[in-house]
């Protein structure tokens, strides 16, 4: 799913409405009051806390914890800025109200400095990741790389995937998959209605009516430009790395990443991955579906910190968070976010910070790793769709105010 803004989402919810009437009629599928449920997913109205406990509304795959905990350590607390809009100045609580945060927490040398909940949420609650799932993708595949699974990232996704070899991906390699860099035809454009798009028909029939799965398509698609030339924002591509994930190591995503990544991390709740397709059939949605509580996401940006260590082992491969965090440059011209400078591996580079990163999610979701102070800060927020310029800006300033903080002697 795109951090691009979804223009016109409750305009979709009224065109998808003749759907559930011949959602029926679909064996095992949702029913029309659960497609319902579905399509108000990003209504502003209530996505503070429709992005919560998503399994209660859509199919998942659990991500269940294992082994121990890792300690999360209470630091120095840490007096949070002040935060000036230029015409108005204001603290912490009004900057966050301002900003549509759910939670927040911020890491400073591994231990806690500062941590909040809002709008009825705690420290049990999992909130959706949306596209920050892509930078956990992304740690997948240095693992299963690291385990000889993925022989070569130069390796051709038809390698892993037959299926794919007489489409668009036929000669795209998993490194330029990872970078956004695939080639195929694919836009990521949310237009529903009478002519959908292809974005919006995947979303509608492997998401909200569980008909297919979402790489489906990857199997037809066309190409547009050649493989490793031109970065373009694409959810599929993401899609293609779970299934290339899945065919290589043998085991379902949930299963591998319980047993790779969120076990070893130290995890203190288990996690879940969305689904796409038929229940029970489907797929994990490995491009914007993960599940989890507030602290497992700070774990997960204070291991890719730490070189890939977490909880006393190297979790992730030495030197794959440093190569998946190696950003290719934007081209000025570039307007996806004035904000945004590069890409690396599934991973954005979103400031000039040197060597910062982040993963990054729609609706304002922020694993944001500020290595020159040691800070991790995680966001998780409920962000309208068409979202007030300003936003990302003021959100990013804060950031930089806040990892140059210093916390309470």
């Amino acid at each position: 799913m795109s951090v691009r803004l979804w223009n016109a989402v409750l305009a979709a919810s009224v065109a998808l409405a003749p759907l559930a009437a011949s959602a029926q009629t679909a064996p095992a599928g949702p029913s029309p009051a659960v497609i319902s449920m579905r399509e108000q997913w990003l209504n502003p109205a209530v996505n503070s806390f429709t992005f919560r406990e998503t399994n209660k509304v859509f199919e998942s795959r659990d991500v269940p914890r294992s082994g121990p905990v890792a300690p999360l350590a209470a630091g120095a607390a840490l007096t949070m800025p002040a935060h000036s809009t230029g015409s108005m100045t204001m603290g912490y609580d009004g900057w966050a109200d301002r900003t549509f945060t759910n939670a927040l927490l911020v890491l400073k040398d591994g231990k806690v400095v500062f941590e909040d909940y809002r709008n009825k949420s705690d420290a049990a609650t999992h909130f959706v990741s949306f596209s920050m799932a892509k930078t956990i993708t992304a740690l997948l595949v240095g693992i299963a790389l690291s385990e000889h699974k993925i022989r070569s990232l130069d390796d051709k996704a038809g390698d892993y995937v037959p299926e794919l070899k007489s489409g668009g991906y036929g000669d795209a390699t998993i490194r330029q998959i990872l970078q956004m860099r695939s080639g195929v035809d694919y836009e990521e454009r949310y237009d529903f209605g009478v002519n959908p798009s292809l974005a919006a028909t995947i979303h509608t029939k492997a998401i909200v009516r569980n008909e297919m799965r979402f790489a489906d398509p990857a199997v037809t698609i066309g190409k547009k430009t050649a493989p490793g030339s031109t970065f373009n924002y694409a959810t599929l591509d993401t899609a293609v790395l779970g299934w290339i994930l899945e065919r290589a190591t043998g085991e379902k995503l949930e299963a591998f990443t319980a047993s790779r990544l969120w076990g070893p991390l130290g995890a203190e709740s288990g996690a879940f991955w969305m689904a796409d397709g038929p229940p029970g059939n489907g797929r994990a949605l490995n491009g914007m579906g993960y599940n989890a509580v507030l602290r497992d996401f700070a774990r997960l940006g204070q291991m890719m910190l730490d070189g890939g260590k977490a909880n006393g082992q190297q979790v992730i491969p030495a030197g794959w968070v440093k190569e998946m965090t190696t950003m290719i440059p934007f081209p000025a011209a570039y307007g996806r976010k004035a904000e945004f400078e590069g890409y690396g591996y599934q991973t954005w580079q979103v400031d000039k910070e040197p060597g910062a990163y982040s993963a990054v999610g729609l609706a304002g979701q922020f694993i944001y790793v500020h290595p020159t102070t040691r800070t991790v800060i995680v966001k998780l927020s409920y962000n309208p769709p068409v979202e007030p310029e300003w936003l990302t800006g003021e959100v990013l300033d804060y950031f930089h105010a806040i990892a140059r903080t210093p916390t309470k002697p």
